[in-house]
């Protein structure tokens, strides 16, 4: 196995994830057609804020995904499995690769809580965006696979599929500082001067390319190399992977998220800035907004280039208050690992680096 790829790693049911299984294969016998039992489960490894596991039966593997636990005690817009259900039951067969939607159960008597169960996908998830196993040839063709996806996602007719609804479309970024603004100011433990200073340069210093509202789409909200299964030896994606943030908005605001890389060095975010990419065949930023434009016609290189560096301000201060929320919860008691740890320190960092290019706006 190369170091930066794994195939699906699943650990085995601790208790406190313990699920009833007869109860649970009663009802997929009722629901999914083809089902049958017994079946056993293995949690999927990783830090998802919704479970997930693989579904094993005689026959078949699945996957299944839950929500953390019942409505009542979780936030009221967290864990929305519901809508990832919707989204990828709304993308497939498109252009845009996403696993097979089989059944959502939002009935809690079965196994305590919502769920989902989707169509199994064997793949590569690649972490380490230097894609150190691989050669020249093969990065450049991982990078312009991920180019090609996001391309797609951002001109599917949304409406045609039935997605027409799913999310509040206009003023996107507007309400988007708005809302990480407010995360920010409930979450701070330390303050971060860059951080208040972003609150307030952000909404005053929109282009016209960021208040168009003609430019609307499915947007991810964290569309990254991790977010993505590719073919076990092939440079295609097979899956488009954690939708809990997608919604209706700015395709800009997705594609300069994905961008994001060429800014942040490597380490525990895992970027690409400062290395020299040229020797390992991974295409420039410059490239890379070349392709998307003529893909997608939603911009024209030279306009996108004036209006940058707000795009990248924004993604690195919305990181920001993500982090910050993390920082908080490690404070609290609520989140204690190290990577947690890691990650909350690292709001500060972000803040200072996306004030440098609201500066040069």
């Amino acid at each position: 196995m190369s170091r930066d790829a794994t195939l699906a790693p699943t650990q085995p049911m601790h208790e406190m994830h313990s699920i009833d299984t007869a109860k649970l294969t009663a009802w997929l016998n009722a629901h999914l057609p083809g089902f049958k039992g017994p079946v056993s489960l293995e949690r999927f490894k990783g830090g998802q804020s919704n479970p997930t596991y693989q579904l094993i039966t005689p026959d078949q593997t699945y996957v299944m995904r839950t929500k953390p636990g019942p409505v009542a005690k979780l936030l009221p817009s967290a864990h929305a499995i519901e809508r990832e259900f919707k989204i990828m039951q709304g993308l497939y067969g498109t252009d845009v690769p996403v696993p097979q939607m089989h059944v959502l159960c939002e009935d809690e008597s079965i196994i305590g809580r919502a769920f989902y169960v989707m169509a199994f996908v064997q793949g590569r998830v690649l972490w380490d965006q230097t894609l150190p196993s691989l050669n020249n040839m093969a990065r450049a063709s991982i990078y312009d696979e991920m180019n090609r996806v996001i391309a797609a996602l951002h001109t599917v007719p949304f409406a045609e599929r039935g997605l027409e609804n799913y999310g509040r479309p206009g003023n996107y970024f507007e309400r988007q500082i708005g809302r990480w603004s407010k995360q920010y100011a409930a979450s701070v433990t330390q303050p971060i001067p860059e951080m208040d200073k972003l609150i307030e340069w952000l909404p005053a210093h929109m282009p016209a390319s960021a208040q168009d509202a003609s430019k609307v789409s499915i947007v991810h909200g964290d569309y990254r190399l991790d977010n993505l299964m590719f073919h076990p030896t092939q440079p295609r994606v097979l899956a488009v992977l954690d939708w809990e943030l997608s919604t209706l908005g700015h395709p800009l605001a997705d594609f300069s998220y994905l961008c994001m890389a060429w800014h942040i060095p490597p380490g525990t975010f895992r970027g690409i800035g400062g290395v020299n990419i040229a020797a390992l065949g991974i295409p420039s930023e410059s490239e890379y907004i070349h392709k998307y434009c003529d893909r997608t016609g939603l911009a024209n290189p030279a306009d996108l280039k004036a209006d940058w560096n707000f795009y990248l301000a924004y993604n690195m201060f919305r990181i920001a208050a993500i982090l910050q929320g993390i920082a908080k919860r490690v404070e609290t008691g609520t989140a204690s690992s190290d990577e947690a740890k890691a990650n909350g320190a690292g709001a500060r960092p972000m803040a200072e680096l996306a004030w440098k290019f609201a500066q040069q706006a």
